[in-house]
């Protein structure tokens, strides 16, 4: 490696292996600007926007309230404090202060594990550490254990500790960010189901986590701010002298050896200090999205123009600089939106959520180079017939027994006669009121199931990704807030309406996630990555339309987004049967299609297929079932990724044969989680998505490594 070379990698953050999800411009930079002028308009931006961020609020602040305030921190200055300057005192400058060390913590954070895993697309979020961080609290608090911050910030860093290297192990495994991305989505989904087990088991423990979950700013005094931020301090200068060690680390795990740097060592201090600062930012404010991701993309922009900006002791103070000014800004931007009340009231992670999801979305859209995989869809094994008909009647088999086992337990356990009396009108009035409500839930869930699953295969097809799915795409994100609009804006909407309206969210948002990955004819991981980050941008804004509207309208909201087949009836069914009804035979006319477009790009355009018209018509088909599905039962993930995987192992990668198994499994899933969700509590419920969330993380966690040698 001649000299030049070494220099340049040193001076990338994210090193020799880096993928070309970069955001640089690939112009040459003819213009270059010093550092310290940079650094003292940084500065001068900070101020400015902290002056604007403190004067917010219901009541106007001046600058003698401001010295008033400042003074009365300091013991012995109480003398002459007015309502205004305590309220300052109290709220305000905690705010401030909130925001100070958690956009440091996050930006500095995201820039270290961005190095460490020379990926740009890491961050506390895309590594599931604000999940874990966060479910450690709520576990703590739902057991009724009050701790003091120190402590409940150790119980976030062991929480964020633990995520942080399953999702690193994971993806490990293989080369590109995609996986990584995965593995820390679905890390995150499972961990969010747990958390929200919890926060509906024991509700009366966890009172105000659920908003705290969003990420907020507000606070009450400066208690747990004045002990956390010294630990926040300590890691962010772990961090930064831990640079030039990042800096070799960056010419890879052979050239740092060399010199005499333990990669292994190196690696584990920054993600410890990382978990560190986000654990700390976590205590404080709750998980805040996407900081982590911007502020470091940010740096690296303006890297460009800026010689040694790139280098760790400098990469990653800037990283902390921009992560303070992006919550900040997002902080003002709310209340300056909403007013001040309101914006007291919106979470801070809903903007920064919403923000980090157009940046994931640029750094897709940008990528030249993704590392494509080739075709992964048609991996198994082929099966005989014999195999494929003994697996249909045993999963048929299966499904019935699941079905009469779901008509019979639940908080009002019956027995076959009473179903048999039921059947013939013979029954008494209370089976029969427990059956004809129970009945026509259990149809919703053999008939979503069955859609989810169909949409999934078809949707991994296409797409030739077997990680795919309609959640991970965006889909089930549109047609979430297409739903909650409706729920929120129209509160006695009819079930027709909201199903209209889930459709038409479902079908925007596969427009433009299709619509952004077809730029290089929809490439495997490109398509993955606009398709979570439109889900976090369709699921800030929902949790911003929860927040806005009335307690009524938000409870309504988040039931139905939390996926429960409670309260359905027959004809609110009707249209996931329609849409089976037609999609199943014209999917089995298109199966050889199908097999071809799950191949590669080329076979099928050899065989005269027009591989666009094809590609869209056939989405168009997973579009509407998924929002049938959704429509009917909510928001249920993982049931599309995982019966395809399940049906592809068992027969094949015939789709002629995978359509229905896959469709039979996610019935069996979804009817089982059902069962599972209203009777290990009852007479209370957990929500079918929240089981299913539970149970397909791991699921998706195993197939991400054994597809490891893959790769």
């Amino acid at each position: 490696m001649s000299t030049r070379s070494a220099e340049a990698e040193l001076a990338s953050p994210t090193g020799p292996t880096e993928t070309s999800l970069s955001v640089g411009t690939g112009r040459p930079a003819a213009r270059r600007v010093s550092l310290s002028l940079v650094s003292l308009a940084a500065l001068l931006l900070l101020l400015v926007l902290m002056a604007v961020h403190i004067s917010q609020g219901t009541a106007t602040v001046g600058v003698h309230t401001l010295w008033r305030a400042f003074t009365a921190l300091w013991p012995g200055s109480d003398d002459g404090q007015t309502q205004a300057d305590a309220v300052l005192v109290a709220s305000r400058l905690p705010r401030l202060a909130a925001g100070l060390v958690v956009g440091c913590g996050l930006g500095a954070a995201g820039a270290a594990l961005q190095s460490v895993s020379r990926n740009v697309l890491a961050s506390p979020d895309t590594l599931a550490v604000d999940a874990g961080a966060y479910l450690a609290v709520v576990t703590v608090a739902a057991f009724g254990i009050t701790l003091p911050p120190l402590m409940a910030g150790s119980t976030a860093l062991v929480g964020g500790l633990l995520a942080a290297g399953v999702v690193l192990g994971l993806g490990r495994a293989g080369a590109g960010p995609t996986r990584l991305v995965l593995a820390g989505s679905a890390l995150t989904l499972g961990l969010s189901g747990l958390t929200q087990m919890f926060l509906l088991l024991r509700a009366q423990q966890t009172t105000g986590l659920y908003a705290w979950g969003n990420g907020s700013l507000a606070q009450i005094g400066m208690q747990t701010i004045d002990r956390l931020a010294p630990i926040a301090l300590l890691a962010l200068a772990g961090l930064v002298v831990l640079g030039r060690r990042l800096d070799i680390l960056a010419l890879g795990d052979d050239g740092a050896a060399v010199v005499g740097v333990s990669p292994r060592l190196t690696r584990v201090m920054a993600v410890v200090l990382a978990v560190a600062l986000s654990a700390v930012s976590v205590t404080i404010a709750g998980p805040i999205g996407f900081v982590g991701l911007c502020a470091p993309a940010i740096v690296r922009l303006a890297g460009a123009r800026i010689p040694g900006l790139l280098r760790h002791r400098a990469f990653v103070p800037a990283s902390a600089v921009a992560g303070v000014l992006v919550v900040l800004g997002a902080d003002v931007l709310l209340r300056a939106l909403f007013g001040a009340q309101a914006g007291a009231a919106v979470p801070t992670g809903i903007v920064t959520s919403f923000f980090g999801a157009v940046v994931l979305v640029a750094l897709a859209y940008r990528s030249y180079d993704t590392g494509d995989a080739g075709p992964s869809v048609a991996f198994a094994r082929l099966r005989s017939r014999r195999a494929f008909v003994v697996t249909l009647v045993a999963l048929t088999t299966a499904l019935v027994a699941a079905v009469v086992a779901s008509t019979l337990l639940g908080d009002a356990p019956l027995l076959l006669g009473d179903v048999g009396n039921w059947l013939t009108g013979r029954s008494g009035r209370f089976v029969s009121f427990v059956l004809d409500s129970r009945v026509p839930r259990i149809a919703a869930a053999v008939l979503a199931g069955a859609a989810l699953a169909t949409a999934g295969t078809v949707v991994q097809a296409v797409s030739r990704n077997p990680l795919a799915e309609p959640g991970i795409l965006g889909v089930v994100g549109g047609a979430g807030v297409g739903a909650v609009v409706t729920l929120t804006v129209v509160p006695l909407a009819s079930f027709w309406v909201v199903g209209g309206s889930a459709l038409a969210g479902a079908t925007a948002a596969a427009v433009l996630v299709f619509g952004l990955a077809a730029r290089r004819g929809l490439e495997q991981n490109r398509l993955v990555l606009i398709g979570i980050g439109v889900s976090a941008g369709a699921a800030a804004l929902v949790s911003l339309l929860i927040v806005l509207t009335d307690p009524f309208n938000g409870t309504k909201a988040l039931t139905w987004l939390s996926g429960s087949t409670y309260g359905r009836t027959f004809p609110e069914t009707l249209p996931v049967l329609v849409a089976l009804a037609v999609a199943l035979p014209v999917l089995g006319a298109r199966r050889r299609e199908l097999d071809l477009i799950g191949l590669d790009a080329d076979t099928p355009r050899l065989l005269g297929i027009r591989l666009g018209t094809a590609r869209l018509g056939l989405l168009a088909i997973a579009v509407v079932l998924t929002a049938a599905a959704v429509a009917a039962v909510g928001v249920i993930g993982f049931v599309g990724l995982v019966a395809p995987h399940a049906a592809r192992a068992l027969v094949g990668q015939r789709h002629g044969r995978v359509l229905p198994v896959a469709a039979l499994l996610g019935s069996l899933l979804v009817v089982v989680a059902d069962t599972v969700g209203r009777t290990v509590i009852a007479p209370a419920q957990i929500p079918v998505g929240v089981v299913t969330a539970v149970i397909g993380a791991p699921y998706f966690a195993w197939l991400l490594w054994r597809s490891k040698g893959n790769r």
